[in-house]
């Protein structure tokens, strides 16, 4: 039902900043809360942020709380994740995924997922 492309990774420097989008196919995508993780090499897949499909709601992982920001732009199928102040902890692959209703922070509850972008931040 929904197709999702991850853009915007790269490589930063300690301090500096990245935005990280990702497009959805499908006319129903307002319906979806749509959610990023991510999973460093050796770690487990984590929760990062969720956005409601109302865009009323949000939320995050305490590490990232003042950093990063979730937003959507429904009328270009599109969720993005500013990430300010970056740190090397934050170095990761970030997923975006889509969920029909309610919105979660657990990942299994997430039926629709990306291929993944790669966010590296060196000290």
């Amino acid at each position: 039902q929904v197709q999702l492309v991850e853009s915007g990774g790269g490589l930063v420097q300690a301090g500096g900043s990245l935005r990280l989008s990702c497009t959805a196919s499908g006319r129903t995508f307002s319906t979806y809360a749509m959610g990023w993780f991510r999973q460093a090499p050796g770690k487990e897949r984590e929760f990062v942020s969720v956005i409601s499909s109302t865009d009323t709601s949000t939320y995050y992982q305490d590490s990232v709380k003042g950093r990063f920001t979730i937003s959507r732009d429904n009328a270009k199928n599109t969720v993005y994740l500013q990430m300010n102040s970056l740190k090397p902890e934050d170095t990761a692959v970030y997923y975006c995924a889509a969920k029909k209703g309610l919105h979660s922070r657990a990942y299994d509850q997430y039926g629709y997922w990306g291929q993944g972008t790669q966010v590296t931040v060196s000290s």
